[in-house]
């Protein structure tokens, strides 16, 4: 008969017991057995084995005595530790700059900038601490070539060219930086996982490493990320769930600004955005967009206006652009670039009930200009004003600027933040605004400014001059 000590029962006891499951590559579902077809996908010859740990009771029993519920008054609220990135653009997104120990994640497609813009921060941090610069797709030498363009001189930069997420792993446990870059998530993988690399499993479980070891050193991490060609990260979704900040950064390839948005952020606003120009000596920031967006409309041409929208915290002035031609099949085209297709759809059935305006033998073409993408309803009003002058071919005033939400039997709607929308109005020159009148009511400031209140779209084109 064996008999153990009371140390080596709990060793024994505390052992850990294998269990097998098959993961869909594409998805990630997981079944006890294998399938030929994903069930949930409809993928097919997706499903590989992988060894699942499951401990025994008596460790859990332990596990659960040493956390157990406290009461929340008892805890000491901190306010996050930021430091500044040296772009005020960046450091608005990110809800004042970066946050010591959070995880950021940041997407866009190839050849946005994404690589441009981490290599530029990490100059910008220069005497915050050393910064550990992870690639898997390129070489020192290219990133050296890159960096010289840049002009990056921070002597507390490193460089890793790896992919073995445990190699990685002991990297930044030895080397204590205060900044980690991973360049791509997609690339790295885990011996411990069979799974071919970027698979959703080896994306899941490098993310919840990384994620283990920098908030334990609280290391302040950025993920560079690829996006599918739905414009979403590629991975599985439970990977924007496992970060601290999701960031994408949009724009047209061949156009010069960039658009960098927080769709999650755990430590400020979502939905603001910080604008970027791609230029020869890296990303540039645009401090004031309104300007930009609006700068190159010189003459006053029919099927433009000037609309006012609210971009997280920040009103931008931004033109907007249609044109309406004669179709040449049964069926009426809608096309909208940079707004939301369904939403177009809606607002054109509008005038065409509302205003008398028949758009059923017309093509409508509608653009933002400068790559931006709208979608709050206060710019409804604008929309509608621009097909109208395209359709009549009658110019809006060039000073004039346009806000309001329609409803679908042509009411004019309260929008939100009127004040900041006048102010950046104001402060760029122009001389009059359409708003609704319900918001008109509620002005307590002064401005500079002709406001002219409506309360339906029949009366907002009467305004304007276009009925």
């Amino acid at each position: 008969m064996i008999i153990y000590n009371e140390q080596e029962r709990r060793d024994k006891m505390a052992k850990v017991k294998a269990k097998t499951i098959f993961v869909c590559s594409e998805c990630g579902n997981e079944s006890p057995k294998w399938l030929g077809k994903c069930p949930a996908c409809n993928s097919w010859n997706t499903f590989y084995e992988q060894k699942v740990e499951k401990y025994s009771e008596e460790n859990k029993i332990e596990k659960k005595a040493n956390n157990t519920p406290q009461p929340l008054n008892t805890y000491i609220g901190q306010e996050a530790n930021r430091t500044s990135t040296g772009y005020i653009e960046l450091d608005r997104v990110l809800g004042g700059g970066l946050v010591k120990g959070s995880l950021i994640l940041l997407g866009g497609e190839p050849g946005i900038g994404k690589s441009t813009l981490i290599l530029q921060l990490c100059e910008k941090v220069q005497g915050e601490g050393n910064v550990l610069y992870v690639s898997g797709e390129e070489s020192a030498e290219q990133i050296k070539l890159r960096a010289d363009r840049l002009g990056i001189k921070n002597d507390e930069l490193l460089f890793l060219g790896e992919t073995d997420i445990e190699i990685v792993r002991d990297a930044i446990v030895e080397t204590k930086p205060k900044l980690v870059i991973i360049d791509s998530i997609q690339t790295m993988y885990s011996n411990e996982i069979s799974a071919a690399a970027g698979s959703v499993s080896q994306v899941r479980e490098i993310t919840s490493q990384i994620m283990r070891v920098c908030k334990s050193q609280q290391i302040t991490t950025i993920i560079i990320g690829h996006v599918t060609k739905d414009g979403n990260i590629a991975g599985p979704r439970v990977l924007e769930h496992m970060v601290d900040t999701v960031l994408y950064l949009e724009g047209e390839r061949y156009n010069t600004y960039r658009i960098l948005r927080a769709v999650k952020n755990r430590f400020g606003s979502t939905n603001e955005i910080g604008m970027f120009e791609m230029k020869q000596e890296g990303m540039c920031e645009v401090t004031n967009p309104s300007d930009i967006l609006i700068s190159e409309r010189d003459d006053n041409p029919s099927g433009s206006c000037i609309i006012a929208s609210i971009e997280g915290t920040r009103p931008i002035l931004v033109e907007v652009q249609a044109l309406t031609s004669q179709t040449v099949f049964g069926i009426p085209k809608r096309t909208g670039n940079g707004f939301d297709y369904n939403r177009l759809s809606v607002l054109m059935a509008v005038i065409e009930k509302r205003a008398g305006l028949m758009l059923g033998n017309q093509d409508v073409y509608f653009n933002i200009a400068g790559g931006m993408k709208l979608s709050e309803p206060a710019v409804d009003l604008g929309i509608i004003a621009t097909v109208a002058s395209a359709y009549k071919n009658i110019p809006i005033a060039k000073d004039a600027v346009i806000m309001g939400e329609v409803g679908l039997t042509g009411e004019i709607r309260r929008i939100n933040l009127i004040e900041k929308r006048l102010k950046e109005s104001e402060k760029l020159g122009f001389k009059t605004c359409i708003i609704p009148e319900s918001n008109k009511k509620g002005l307590k400031d002064e401005y500079k400014l002709d406001i002219i209140g409506v309360k339906n779209i029949g009366e907002a084109l009467k305004k304007l001059g276009i009925r």
